[in-house]
């Protein structure tokens, strides 16, 4: 029984000072070298700060808006100073004329304007139904439909307002006014993100997708760098010409310093502002580890297939950026093209925000996002197709600039 239990301790030996002399190989590699510093924690941690406080206040505040108004009435400047009290616009310019007014829109100067055409009160009075009109730019997305929004809602608030002064006279109750004036009432209920907080569902995607960025390059500037400086073979004599045991020390040390950086971000989100995640705690710590795995495998996996530093960083960060159109945060994959549809399943991140979605925002147990959970797991093993190739390039490969 003590032969049998040397001779195992004896067999395993090798392994541990393998990956132990590649660990503290790798250790000095990640001190010496800045890039590692500052893509690894400097500027991941810039960007969680970034975009966190960029989008502090939820929405967009105070977009700036104009107004042309023509009637130039108490009536009319009471629909202005309307519009200029709600919270996401702002009233910062009054217009002479319609052309003024367009081409401040398209100097960026506004977002929209309010067009109120001469006789507007006159013909309110007289139930003639004038014509109030609103111009906005969908140049900016966001900011467009929040303007939309505050100009049809002072439009309609501006015709109720009369109306109900004009019910009132002949003698409506307030109830048969409000029945009149809007006979169908919206209860709205928004689920997980009642404020519409667009800190909540852009901040979740944005900062994951960039933190994968890093660890795509990184992953696959590792690998470059030991074929460009000429220390391929001294990391795989090493690792005693292993190349799994080569591929584990080298990143094991990334693993461990990209997982800090991850788990502190969502301590950051989830812990200290708050954001929903009736999921539980245990959901975020599996999906920030798929997160690291999944993308150093990606990494890998795009050096395994172009050997090259150049080539894979430039897989990588066309990769990378692709995800953060093709993961379905910004605009839904089910109104893509067929095609598209079929290729986000290609995107770590689209599958990281799929189970952030499901199981982590909706509270849904993991076993709903399964497929989603078995894709990152895929990825992680990718780096198991382009083995052999590694080690042939790290072998026999000479570094083409």
């Amino acid at each position: 029984m003590k032969e049998y239990i040397s001779e195992k301790d004896t067999s395993r030996s090798p392994l541990r000072r393998s990956l132990g002399r590649l660990f503290l190989r790798e250790g000095r590699i990640l001190l010496k070298n800045p890039i590692y510093v500052f893509c690894m924690m400097v500027f991941p941690v810039a960007v969680m700060f970034f975009f966190t406080s960029l989008l502090d206040d939820g929405q967009p505040l105070d977009l700036p808006i104009a107004v042309v108004d023509l009637d130039n009435t108490s009536t009319t400047r009471s629909l202005t100073r309307t519009l200029d009290a709600f919270q996401n616009s702002r009233v910062v310019a009054h217009y002479p004329t319609m052309s003024e007014a367009r081409r401040a829109i398209q100097r960026n100067k506004i977002y929209g304007f309010l067009y109120i055409p001469k006789g507007t009160t006159d013909d309110l009075i007289a139930s003639r139904q004038p014509k109030i009109s609103f111009y906005y730019t969908l140049t900016a997305i966001t900011a467009g439909s929040m303007v939309y929004k505050d100009l049809k809602t002072v439009s309609t608030l501006g015709s109720a307002a009369l109306g109900k002064a004009t019910l009132q006279a002949r003698g409506f109750t307030d109830q048969q006014i409000a029945t009149l004036l809007q006979p169908i009432r919206v209860d709205l209920h928004q689920l997980n993100n009642p404020q519409a907080n667009y800190n909540i569902y852009l901040t979740t995607t944005m900062v994951p997708g960039l933190m994968m960025l890093f660890i795509f390059l990184i992953t696959a500037y590792s690998l470059g760098t030991e074929m460009k400086f000429g220390t391929s073979k001294e990391w795989l004599a090493q690792a005693d010409d292993n190349i799994l045991v080569a591929l584990i020390g080298k990143f094991l040390p990334q693993t461990l310093i990209f997982l800090s950086i991850i788990y502190f971000y969502e301590y950051y989100i989830f812990g200290v502002l708050q954001f929903p995640h009736p999921g539980g705690i245990g959901v975020l710590a599996l999906l920030g580890l798929l997160e690291v795995l999944a993308s150093q495998g990606f990494g890998i996996f795009a050096f395994g297939l172009m050997p090259s530093l150049r080539m894979s960083m430039s897989i990588c960060s066309l990769w990378a950026v692709l995800s953060l159109s093709m993961a379905g945060s910004a605009f839904p994959i089910i109104g893509m093209d067929e095609p598209l549809q079929a290729l986000s399943w290609l995107f770590p991140l689209r599958h990281y925000y799929m189970i952030y979605q499901i199981c982590v925002f909706n509270g849904y147990p993991l076993l709903e996002a399964w497929f989603h959970l078995a894709a990152l797991v895929g990825f992680t093993l990718l780096p198991w197709l382009v083995m052999k190739k590694i080690k042939n390039a790290m072998l026999n490969y000479v570094y083409i600039p």
